[in-house]
């Protein structure tokens, strides 16, 4: 029989990127491609500026990665995104970071988020050039945003401490042995975990791989990755193709892709990894391995009289829902209705005796239950029934 509901919740849209060789992936900073800007979000002086990654690149949501060199006396402009997160590194030298209004400085190699609402910018008091990335993240896939403050930040107010996140890439924080990139002497820390970004934003990696040494074979499950690397040389290998990488390249590696880095430079390998989640949405992930049976659907079947439908669909966005988001483990619900009579004859549908379905999904039977338990549940079922 042909299915005759209307689906009245939430449409998903899936994207995906063309796989492409990993010698293809593989961009390096080049200062010769750079384009001279001045008075980037109304900043002051001027920067060399290029993009090395894209939005069409990536499954996920990642947005780009810029880079280029920030002039003496010379930086970008407060101003605010509200679609999207960018995380600034700078390289070397030292920079004037601003978050919300409040400046402090921060020696090199230093990352700070700018997360999504708050106003950022960045400023280069020294006499030196500053070399600078910008990692960007967005809610919906391709889609940014700006709003300019007008405010350079030149000569604002310090705070000795940040008040806002920041972090270094120190070599004494790092750790050996870490399952998350096993190896021989492999150094690892996680600067940033998933719980600082809003977007699907999932982590911001420091890794260090000795002369001689290679990161076992890892499988990108439900999240994509961009490298960038810092110091030394070596390869990458994706799958069963290998390409060279050096100081200064950059390369990402997408869904369900199996990825080895190897020092065979010279010297040791460091790398900056960004990882972006396909949805980091509450609930979405199941652990692994699979040894709990886990909810799918409860499917509810109602019959509704024609003259309470417009209220039914109401108490359903109004009530029940809101009353579920907030319970434990809540993955997703589903409204459907019924095709109108003329047409489910038209197109042969099977006769059902309810005209209204409901599709409520949790992470575990148990947490449903609690729901079922719940105080809010008490509100919005009998409005319901």
């Amino acid at each position: 029989a042909m299915k005759q509901l209307i689906v009245l919740s939430l449409t998903i849209i899936t994207a995906s990127a063309t796989a492409q060789p990993i010698k293809d992936r593989v961009v390096h900073n080049d200062p010769g491609k750079y384009k001279l800007l001045s008075a980037v979000h109304a900043g002051a002086g001027k920067m060399g500026f290029t993009q090395l990654i894209g939005r069409t690149e990536l499954t996920t949501n990642f947005l780009y990665l810029h880079t280029g060199v920030i002039e003496p006396k010379s930086g970008i402009g407060h101003h605010f995104h509200h679609t999207i997160e960018e995380m600034y590194f700078i390289l070397n030298g030292e920079a004037e970071f601003t978050i919300n209004g409040r400046t402090s400085k921060i020696k090199a190699p230093a990352v700070v988020p700018c997360k999504l609402g708050d106003s950022h910018a960045i400023y280069n008091a020294s006499g030196e050039r500053l070399r600078w990335l910008n990692f960007a993240v967005s809610q919906t896939k391709g889609r940014s945003d700006a709003y300019d403050l007008n405010d350079s930040r030149v000569g604002a107010s310090m705070d000795r401490v940040p008040v806002f996140v920041s972090d270094r890439l120190e070599h004494n924080k790092l750790k050996a042995n870490d399952p998350s990139y096993s190896g021989n002497g492999i150094l690892y820390r996680r600067v940033l975990g998933p719980d600082v970004f809003r977007t699907d934003w999932n982590h911001v990696d420091h890794v260090v791989i000795p002369l001689g040494s290679s990161v076992r074979s890892r499988q990108l499950e439900g999240i994509e990755e961009v490298y960038y690397v810092i110091t030394g040389s070596g390869s990458v290998t994706v799958n069963d193709e290998r390409a060279s990488v050096k100081a200064d390249d950059a390369f990402f590696v997408t869904l369900g892709e199996k990825v080895t880095l190897s020092n065979d430079g010279n010297e040791e390998l460091e790398m900056l990894v960004i990882g972006i989640a396909a949805s980091k949405q509450k609930g979405i992930s199941i652990a692994k391995p699979l040894v709990k049976p886990k909810a799918i659907a409860l499917q509810m079947d109602f019959v509704v009289a024609k003259e309470n439908a417009e209220a039914f669909e109401k108490m359903y966005y109004s009530i029940y829902v809101p009353a579920m988001t907030v319970q434990q483990g809540y993955l997703s619900s589903k409204l459907l209705r019924l095709f109108p009579e003329n047409l489910s004859k038209d197109i042969q549908a099977e006769p059902t005796n309810f005209n209204y379905q409901i599709q409520i999904s949790f992470d575990t039977e148990e947490n449903r239950r609690k729901w079922v338990a719940s105080n809010q549940h008490q509100i919005a079922w009998p409005s319901a029934s």
